[in-house]
């Protein structure tokens, strides 16, 4: 005990050494329980996560590029001549990891918090600077690519423009140079406040995920008291909305959708879009957010159930400094009963014969584990609801029926093994891959289809995990179209502990929690759903690249592999002459159809903006540019026929023309083509 508290008094002096090279007395200092948890941590990451790969030299680099890019991945604030006298560490701190010292990081985090507030000093006292927007210059928004600033001058430039940016965005809304000060001054001063509330605990979880990242995206960890919110399920979370929050940098990031909430279902906020503004009500100002703690800003969207807040959001993906959109959401309170699936049925009418068409949206895949033990005959699960609905769908005479999963981010892998039974008639799933090559082929119960009738399946780039189980066991059995954009491909499990289960003996000290990763998903045929995910058949323009999100955007990601298929008879009620005809159809509306058309326009747009790494600070370019969109935007409805031009002479069931989603209304359409080629082949 007594060499622990040498170590620790020791490790401390070395903070303060290090820190009084920079002439400031406020400094971040790691505790006693800190080094206890790194030591647990990296023990845990060597000995139980699913990569076999050892905590050295060349994982340590990783570590400290995470550490870097975690604090200033847009280099705004950090000097050249910071990361070079940084660089001692590069292949150091796997060894200080093991010994439990933190002294490196909360060494370079105190340089960073220092130059944080060296460039918010600036920022107030340029805020009601007279910038000149008639001079051609531009501003460098996305600078991952760029050097860091050799000196205290190229900083002070760099914000310059980041000011000037920032005033002139607020001078096209319409803002006065009055209003202008006051906003950015407002903003800088909350920011400012915000940096003053950091602690020694900020810094420890930001550098422990920095290490556990270096395994793999999936893996983290969370300090006592966010462990105890994450365990609640509300870590961050906007209680009125129903999303979890996350810091990221200067903005805070949405990082999951709680099926059912009213962000979950307007369809407009996605996962990885970062919140830069909030309005009260339908009038109220928008109150620009960046730089806010996230604990803030999920206080500012909190609020009575039935009242509505407005969001100013940074796609996915997107530059700072890309165009943003405003979502306005009602405030709701959020349950269980809110993930629940729900159905409708689409009456429609194509080419004279008219369909009934079933649509279930599956926001979650779920299980009440209690009533499974006490009512196992009727207990709250996906797969029971979902059979359910179909009941009733097939009591209203449904010629065919539609799974919605997109935005479905998983959830209990035994639902979609068990909602998969209602579709095939028994047979392997999934197929789970753990540590020394140990493999679990995991069956349907089932023995017979409780559904055989026609069926699709949709999917985004926010289905995930076990919504790709699902769906690719569907497409693997041959037994529905699957439609939509090519999946997350999130093919690894993970397991949820908290540090103190690892001790021998119990301290009574309050820990923290850690999220890892334990094994990989594969489909019956082999190939793993990591990076890939699953790919429809017929494919939906995206605004969003595997490169860009998902799986396959994370460096640290498990590569994709491929395993022995498992003994599995497809059904083949989908072939390729059936899939050619589909595609056919499919791309001649892609060409004709007034929402496929606007959906490709806006898509479009949104790539050109979001590949933008500059922008100009002259007001005339930047006005013209807007009023440039906006014709283009009111063009577009004379690029092709409408819906209501194609179809003036036929008889036209109104249910199907007042779905304004375009990718909703496709699937159904091409449920309707999929029951016609049943029908021609049957």
């Amino acid at each position: 005990m007594m060499r622990k508290l040498m170590m620790f008094a020791l490790m401390i002096l070395a903070v303060q050494a290090a820190w009084a090279e920079r002439d400031s007395t406020q400094y971040l200092q790691p505790t006693e329980s800190h080094m206890k948890e790194a030591r647990i941590i990296t023990q845990i990451l060597d000995f139980v996560h699913y990569r076999d790969i050892d905590l050295n030299d060349s994982l340590s680099s990783v570590i400290f590029d995470n550490f870097i890019e975690s604090l200033d991945g847009n280099k705004n604030y950090f000097l050249e001549s910071d990361i070079k006298s940084f660089e001692k560490y590069r292949f150091t701190l796997d060894e200080d990891l093991k010994r439990g010292n933190l002294v490196p990081a909360f060494y370079i985090f105190n340089i960073y918090k220092n130059r944080i507030e060296s460039r918010l000093d600036y920022a107030l006292a340029h805020a009601g600077d007279k910038f000149n927007f008639q001079k051609n210059e531009s501003f460098m928004i996305d600078r991952e690519d760029e050097p860091y600033a050799k000196s205290e001058d190229e900083l002070d430039e760099l914000w310059r423009k980041v000011l000037k940016s920032q005033a002139l965005s607020l001078k096209l809304s319409g803002s006065t140079d009055e209003k202008i000060k006051e906003v950015l001054t407002t903003r800088y001063e909350r920011f400012q406040s915000n940096v003053e509330k950091y602690n020694s605990n900020d810094v420890f979880e930001i550098f422990m995920n920095s290490l556990t990242e270096a395994f793999d995206p999936h893996t983290n960890y969370f300090t006592p008291l966010n462990a105890e919110d994450f365990e609640m399920n509300s870590k961050k979370s906007l209680e009125g909305i129903g999303a979890t929050l996350q810091q990221d940098n200067d903005y805070t990031k949405i990082v999951e959708l709680r099926p059912g909430g009213p962000a979950f279902k307007s369809g407009e906020v996605n996962k990885d879009d970062r919140v830069v503004g909030i309005a009260q009500g339908a009038d109220g100002e928008m109150i620009n957010t960046i730089g806010w703690r996230s604990d803030e800003v999920a206080g500012q969207i909190r609020g009575p159930k039935g009242t509505l807040v407005r969001l100013e959001l940074l796609p996915a993906g997107a530059s700072a400094g890309a165009e943003t959109k405003i979502v306005t959401l009602v405030r709701d309170k959020i349950n269980l009963d809110d993930a629940k699936p729900v159905s409708e049925v689409i009456q429609m009418t194509e080419n004279g014969q008219k369909y009934t068409l079933g649509v279930i949206t599956v926001p979650d895949f779920y299980l009440n584990a209690e009533e499974m033990e006490t009512k196992p005959d009727d207990y709250a699960s996906t797969t029971n609801d979902v059979k359910k609905l179909i009941k009733d769908l097939e009591a209203q005479g449904v010629d065919g029926v539609m799974l919605d999963l997109r935005n479905n981010g998983g959830g209990a892998l035994y639902e979609a093994i068990n909602m998969s039974g209602l579709f095939i008639p028994g047979g392997p799933v999934v197929q789970v891959k753990y540590p020394q090559n140990r493999k679990d082929v995991m069956d349907s119960e089932s023995t017979e289809m409780f559904y055989d009738g026609p069926l699709n399946v949709m999917i985004n780039r926010f289905s995930a995990s076990a919504s790709e189980i699902f769906a690719g066991a569907i497409q693997d059995y041959k037994r529905g179209v699957i439609v939509g954009e090519q999946s997350y491909g999130k093919g690894t499990v993970q397991q949820v502990r908290g540090l103190n289960e690892f001790l021998r003996q119990s301290t009574g000290e309050e820990l923290g929690l850690m999220k890892y990763t334990i094994a990989k998903f594969y489909r019956v045929t082999g190939s793993s759903t990591q990076h890939k995910g699953v790919s429809p058949d017929i494919e939906f323009p995206s605004v969003y690249s595997a490169e860009e999100f998902g799986e396959s955007s994370q460096p640290s990601a498990l590569p994709w592999d491929k395993i022995d298929a498992t003994n599995f008879k497809p059904l083949n009620y989908v072939d390729d002459q059936m899939l050619a005809s589909l595609k056919k159809l499919h791309n001649q509306r892609m060409k004709t159809d007034q929402l496929l058309l606007d959906l490709q326009f806006d898509i479009n747009e949104l790539k050109k903006s979001r590949a933008r790494k500059e922008v100009s600070l002259n007001y005339d370019v930047r006005k013209k540019e807007q009023e440039d969109l906006e014709q283009r935007r009111a063009a577009r409805v004379k690029v092709g026929a409408s819906l209501s031009e194609l179809e003036a002479n036929k008889v036209k069931d109104r249910s199907l023309d007042d779905l304004k989603d375009p990718y909703l209304k496709e699937s159904i359409r091409l449920l309707a083509d999929q029951i016609q080629a049943t029908k021609k082949k049957g």
